[in-house]
């Protein structure tokens, strides 16, 4: 099968598309046949070889954490799918044709492949952040770096939930974050003002990592209200790095429901195929992306 492999930390030159053989599926896990797989910015700190704790890498090694495919091995003690069913979730090396999934649901009705890749790791760490900052309904939440895919999930579901956000973005995107539900300012000169002049802020969560840590601890007035998922030097002023996923079942379900409500839609700003991983990275860390960017995975001539 083809694979998207790398054998030193580097920039994205250092990524190759390998002939690999294919995983299988043990005890309690599913293959699928990939269709679609997720970017994500943790895809390319791990290809930099930024330490990330819960994402441990032994060189040589593939990328990926979300897919979205075809069921075609059911691991033992597995229930509740089938070999043949349209799934999404979570796995490890999942920029190839075939990824062991670790944790999976059924795509909802109308999702195609290509939009349902960017939903599961994006939908657990919105859940996770939002949880963690602590924020409830009738109170407002800042989202600095607000239009990614993240920034997209946790504007609607925090929208669902009875909370203000206000979103900071770059100048094309602000009618995007109104659109979903947000009050929005741009980076630059003067932000924090604008801010205030929106609202009080309970809580504040940094999705960029674009060195604004301190200001957002000023707006909250406390760093226990702070929460980034971006800037590794965070704890340093006090406040909290998440970076350890909680129940990704758990937060498959709600992306399910939310979905299928209606209540949740992050836009695929472009796809790119597989053998242009490389590039997907370098639009990726550039950033000011609205929703997801996804690998499109060509299938083996078997059909598989």
């Amino acid at each position: 099968m083809k694979k998207v492999s790398f054998a030193e930390f580097g920039g994205p030159d250092v990524l190759r598309v390998i002939d690999a053989e294919e995983p299988h599926a043990g005890p309690g896990r599913i293959r699928v046949a990939v269709r679609a797989a997720g970017v994500n910015p943790v895809d390319w700190r791990i290809r930099e070889g930024q330490v990330l704790g819960a994402h441990p890498v032994e060189l040589p090694s593939g990328l990926g954490l979300d897919a979205a495919g075809v069921v075609d091995e059911v691991g033992d003690g597995v229930e509740g799918v089938e070999v043949g069913d349209h799934v999404f979730g979570e796995g490890s090396s999942t920029y190839a044709e075939f990824a062991v999934l670790s944790a999976w649901a059924r795509m909802p009705e109308g999702l195609t492949f290509e939009e349902a890749a960017g939903y599961p790791s994006v939908v657990e760490t919105a859940l996770r952040i939002i949880r963690e900052s602590g924020v409830r309904s009738g109170q407002t939440l800042l989202v600095s770096g607000a239009s990614g895919g993240v920034g997209s999930a946790v504007l609607q579901i925090a929208r669902d939930r009875g909370i203000t956000v206000i979103g900071t973005a770059g100048a094309a995107n602000q009618d995007y974050l109104r659109g979903l539900g947000a009050l929005a300012t741009t980076y630059g000169e003067g932000w924090v003002e604008r801010v205030r002049e929106l609202g009080h802020i309970d809580a504040a969560l940094d999705l960029a990592g674009s060195g604004v840590i301190r200001e957002l601890v000023e707006l909250t007035g406390d760093p226990r209200k702070v929460i980034s998922i971006a800037d590794l030097d965070a704890p340093k002023l006090g406040v909290r790095f998440s970076g350890v996923a909680g129940s990704v079942p758990d937060a498959l379900a709600e992306a399910v429901r939310l979905i299928t409500r209606d209540a949740l839609h992050i836009p695929v700003e472009k796809s790119y195929p597989l053998a242009e991983a490389a590039l997907a990275h370098i639009d990726s860390q550039a950033g000011h992306t609205r929703g997801r960017r996804v690998l499109i995975v060509r299938q083996p001539a078997s059909g598989r």
